[in-house]
């Protein structure tokens, strides 16, 4: 029983273990972090078309249950900029952007997605998320990292672009360029270059001027939280919204609202309109923090249980969807910056939850004279980072297929949104993957002289028997290449009358599913009208255990050898010869 609620609540485990010296790590990880969260929670509430307070509720309380549910030491829950992004395009088709119903199915979404991933969780469905291969992912999120800078230029020139995706916004910007408000372009402008030249240079200069590497990092993650300040003052003294620049506004301060979805006539066609999208951000999200949450775990010999962090992601995402947020994820950024500022367990979490929690009840006043423009300048630096090329040409030099894959979700996610972007992304790996598995590669192999080890003739010197015919599946067999295989051993029989044995070596198969077994069988059968016995050679342990639970082994004209050279070596022995 402790066993079963240790699993299902990690905070078990390393709440016993917790020291004083975790407390302190935890507690300096958590002022760093809090630094980077107050501007990003509220530049990713404006991306996802929410008030900036959204941002904040969504950086709270899914921490807190984070902490409860996940196990990594150094994941960090909340807004993330792919997330936010997929959020605003789903929110899109249900309500008005600013409008009560947009927050309250932001909401909603929120709730969906958190369901679900807990759901997946419980049932041990973490290996769903496989079925996003990295190639998708990579063209997924650098074609959104460019639609967010793109939907970000409305902020940073103070025009009014339309649209989620580039034929939308590209119109829109060329129809609107002679609108472009100076203030508004200068604080943009000013702050854009300002985080561009902290994220690239600010620590190594702090560095030389003989900053201690901890202080350094610290005043380099808290340089955006200056960008704020300022540019907010600058607003503040020189009356800029009066002149036009758009400010955030009044922030209303306190406890995040307890939230509850309302059940109207709405409620259920809002959730056939947002289950999809749901799906979608749910798997996105697992695999960023996954991805994450594992390559920060191996850092310290750690490890992450996958389905435990479906649980805390769900767990995190119900807590945000019920405390006025949006769908979470663990970001990258603010991960990293917490594993770098030596976070030791989840409880790092917890104090940056309550931190923000004193900055919503003290700060938001100050918050009025916020540019919307400083936050577009701070989502454009954060997600011109996800934006990668180079997988572009890595993939089309080893894999045609993937660059395909990678291609085409890139291309429609700029194209035609998020959704179409991602699921055909998702669509094409499965289709080129049944295409390229349907079609098998089938090896004839001979004996490397002077060896017991069998390679393929169009590749290496080796000796063959002419009445053996020794085949190597490189593939499991399953519907969509049975037949190829029926029509490839039809073939090499053929192109080869003295053939009396035709081995099948079954070293890189690890499952016959029912329809291939039926194709064995007429293979076996067709052998036998042609005089000719079929043989396997080193099948698996889990296939040979299904073999013997069917028929086929009593029809099987031949033997099954251990290895492939005690097949050979049988059936071209003189007693074998005369078969």
């Amino acid at each position: 029983m402790k066993i079963a609620l240790s699993q299902w609540f990690p905070i078990l485990q390393w709440g016993r273990q917790y020291s004083t010296a975790h407390f302190g790590a935890d507690a300096v990880a958590a002022a760093v972090v809090t630094l980077m969260l107050i501007p990003q929670s509220l530049a990713y509430a404006l991306l996802a078309g929410l008030p900036p307070e959204a941002g904040l509720y969504a950086s709270m309380a899914p921490l807190l249950l984070y902490a409860v549910f996940g196990t990594s030491s150094s994941l960090a829950v909340g807004p993330a900029a792919v997330t936010s992004l997929m959020t605003a395009a789903a929110l899109g088709t249900v309500a008005a952007a600013g409008s009560l119903g947009y927050a309250s199915a932001a909401a909603l979404l929120a709730l969906l997605s958190g369901v679900m991933l807990f759901a997946m969780g419980a049932l041990r469905l973490g290996f769903v998320a496989n079925f996003l291969s990295h190639p998708v992912i990579s063209g997924f999120v650098s074609a959104s990292g460019l639609l967010i800078a793109a939907t970000q230029l409305k902020h940073l020139l103070g025009v009014p672009l339309s649209g989620q995706t580039l034929p939308e916004l590209l119109p829109s910007l060329w129809q609107h360029a002679a609108q472009v408000h100076l203030p508004t372009l200068t604080i943009g402008l000013g702050a854009l270059g300002f985080l561009v030249w902290v994220r690239r240079s600010l620590k190594a200069r702090l560095r030389a001027w003989g900053l201690g590497a901890l202080a350094a990092d610290v005043v380099t993650k808290a340089a955006p939280v200056l960008a704020l300040a300022v540019t907010t003052l600058l607003a503040w003294g020189l009356r800029l919204d009066e002149a036009g620049l758009r400010v955030v506004g009044a922030v209303p301060g306190g406890l995040p609202p307890l939230t509850w979805p309302v059940l109207d006539a709405n409620f259920w066609p809002q959730i056939e309109q947002l289950a999809v999208a749901a799906l979608l951000i749910s798997l996105v999200g697992f695999v960023e923090s996954v991805s994450v949450g594992q390559s920060l775990a191996a850092k310290r010999r750690e490890r992450i249980e996958p389905n435990a962090e479906l649980r805390a992601l769900g767990a995190s995402n119900i807590a945000a969807g019920l405390t006025g947020g949006f769908p979470v994820t663990g970001g990258f950024s603010r991960s990293v910056v917490n594993f770098d500022a030596g976070a030791r367990t989840p409880a790092a979490g917890v104090f940056t939850a309550f931190a923000l929690l004193l900055a919503a009840l003290l700060l938001t006043p100050a918050l009025h004279y916020l540019p919307q423009a400083t936050l577009a300048a701070t989502i454009v630096v954060a997600v011109l980072t996800l934006v990668d090329f180079s997988p572009f040409a890595r993939t089309w030099r080893y894999a045609r297929a993937d660059f395909t894959a990678l291609a085409l979700t890139f291309s429609l996610t700029l194209l035609w949104g998020v959704e179409a972007g991602l699921t055909a992304g998702v669509g094409a790996s499965l289709l080129l993957y049944l295409w390229r598995t349907s079609r098998p590669h089938i090896a004839t192999v001979g004996r490397v002289p002077g060896t017991e080890h069998y390679r393929n003739v169009l590749r290496h010197a080796v000796q063959t028997q002419p009445r053996v015919l020794s085949l190597r599946v490189d593939e499991s067999l399953y519907f969509a290449n049975a037949r190829y295989l029926e029509d490839h051993v039809a073939a090499e029989v053929a192109a080869h009358p003295a053939v009396v044995h035709v081995v099948l070596q079954c070293t890189a198969i690890n499952a016959i599913d029912a329809s291939a077994l039926e194709s064995l069988e007429t293979i076996v059968q067709r052998l036998k009208d042609a005089g000719v016995q079929l043989h396997l050679s080193e099948v698996k342990g889990p296939v040979m255990d299904r073999l013997e639970r069917s028929d086929f082994l009593g029809h099987l004209t031949g033997r099954v050898f251990l290895t492939h050279h005690q097949a050979v070596t049988a059936l071209t022995e003189p007693t074998a010869s005369q078969d």
